[in-house]
This record gives structure tokens, C-alpha cells and sequence, in this order.
């Protein structure tokens, strides 16, 4: 790569860089929010969807998890704890409910609790990034 265009490649990247903390944090915050309205719908059954019965194993304390770790992870507290714990649940959703109906998680209807275990892997080692209550 010549010279010049290595310092366009530079100019470009560094404000992009500069704001990866943001990006981070807006990140953290919607899938955080995500995931809660997951326990959200089974829990009261907002904003649609059926609810699932008081104290049912594991449907019910699933969603009680989402729910409580989704909003922890929203506003940036204890952020890598709930992630490492919803990253997680999130296997054994996908282990438990999936898995048995095929391998590829795009045969089997397991892609969403899929991606939001590496999702959650993924905060745990970045943290929560800027805008969040505690860092």
C-alpha cells in the first residue's frame, strides 16, 4: 500500500476509532434492552405474546433472568457479571431447546439464542463501553 494511500486509509479510521466506546455502549444498550423484552413477553406478556405459568421450570426463571440481566446490561451495571451469566443461559437455551431438533442453528430455530451467547461472550471481554452507569 503507497504511502498516501495509507494515510487515507488513517484519516478515515482514526475518528472512527475515537468513537468505538460509543458505539460500544449503543450496542450494549439496545441488546441489553433485546434481551430483556424476551423475558418481558413471557413474563407479562409485553409487548405481545402468551405468558408462561408462575414458577415453571425452566421457562418461567429463564425469563426472569433475561429480564433482570437484560436490564443490567442496558444501563451498564455489572455488565460483565450479567453478560458471562446470560452468555450462559443462552447456551443452555440453545443446548436444551434446540440442539436436539438438528446441529446448524439456522435448521434447528436456534440462531437467536446462538448469537446472543457469543454476544454476551463478547461483553464480557469488551466491558460495557461509554454510557453506561459503571464502568
Amino acid at each position: 500500500m503507497s504511502t498516501s494511500a495509507a494515510a487515507a486509509v488513517a484519516q478515515f479510521q482514526d475518528p472512527l476509532t475515537a468513537r468505538v466506546p460509543t458505539a460500544l455502549g449503543v450496542f450494549r444498550i439496545l441488546v441489553g434492552l433485546m434481551y430483556a423484552m424476551h423475558g418481558t413477553v413471557k413474563l407479562f406478556g409485553f409487548p405481545s405474546g402468551s405468558t408462561v405459568t408462575f414458577g415453571v421450570w425452566p421457562s418461567w426463571w429463564a425469563a426472569v433472568l433475561e429480564v433482570v440481566f437484560g436490564l443490567l446490561i442496558a444501563v451498564g451495571v455489572l455488565t460483565r457479571v450479567a453478560a458471562f451469566i446470560s452468555s450462559g443461559v443462552m447456551a443452555v437455551a440453545y443446548f436444551w431447546k434446540h440442539f436436539p431438533d438438528g446441529f446448524w442453528p439456522i435448521d434447528n430455530g436456534g440462531e437467536t439464542a446462538a448469537l446472543y451467547s457469543f454476544i454476551f461472550l463478547l461483553l464480557v471481554f469488551t466491558g460495557p463501553g461509554a454510557l453506561a452507569l459503571r464502568r
